[in-house]
């Protein structure tokens, strides 16, 4: 069981170290390639803020990262966060055909006149 253990935290120290170095990597990139400035709402960074950054994937694959840099936009955190939520956000309003509930029947305004001939 521990050997088990021991391989499954190599593995997963594994893992992180690589995403790491894949994120370094791009960011390093974008940053060279791109002016310091969120793409949604135009806030400018210095060094001195720089790590509130991101650099987001347009098609949010984190492992679609062209040389040209045509998959990245910067984003300060803000808005990157903003970005996520409407996805998930989108994915979980969208419903299948049979998941949707069935229209309304009923008609609020079906014996209305009655009502309004009865008032005269």
């Amino acid at each position: 069981m521990a050997n088990d253990n021991d391989k499954l935290d190599r593995v997963v120290a594994e893992a992180r170290r690589s995403a790491a170095q894949r994120e370094k990597g791009y960011r390093e990139q974008a940053l060279k390639m791109y002016p310091w400035v969120c793409g949604r709402c135009a806030r400018e960074f210095t060094r001195a803020n720089l790590q509130e950054l991101t650099v987001h994937h347009r098609n949010h694959n984190h492992d679609d990262n062209p040389p040209d840099g045509s998959n990245w936009e910067l984003l300060c955190v803000y808005c990157h966060d903003n970005e996520h939520s409407r996805l998930i956000d989108h994915a979980s309003g969208s419903l299948a055909a049979d998941d949707r509930p069935a229209p309304a029947t009923g008609n609020p305004f079906a014996d209305l006149k009655a009502m309004l001939e009865r008032k005269k």
